[in-house]
């Protein structure tokens, strides 16, 4: 598994909207090849901050698959208005876990 992490930096005041986008787009992750899962999370002390998890089963169901599909052009445009800057991408493999 692969996890993919976006920092997202908002416009301030559009953090509604940028929400509400990711929420309408949830289904676009959903029926993506080897998306097993989404999550948004916003940072406390930077209010226009998110962090977006994205699990995905190969690092090329996420750079080849997924970018290259009519859905991730739907994405950005559910979102894209609202990014005060472009996001910023990586992917992580687990290599200790705890409890």
């Amino acid at each position: 598994m692969v996890l993919e992490i976006a920092q997202i930096e908002v416009k301030p005041g559009m953090e509604a909207d940028f929400e509400a986008g990711v929420t309408k787009a949830v289904p676009l992750f959903q029926r993506a090849k080897g998306c097993s899962g989404v999550t948004l999370q916003r940072s406390v002390e930077k209010p226009s901050r998110y962090r977006l998890f994205v699990q995905w089963a190969t690092l090329e169901n996420h750079t080849v698959d997924f970018r290259g599909s009519p859905d991730f052009q739907a994405w950005r445009e559910c979102v894209g208005h609202t990014f005060a800057t472009p996001p910023e991408v990586e992917h992580v493999t687990e290599v200790v876990h705890g409890f």
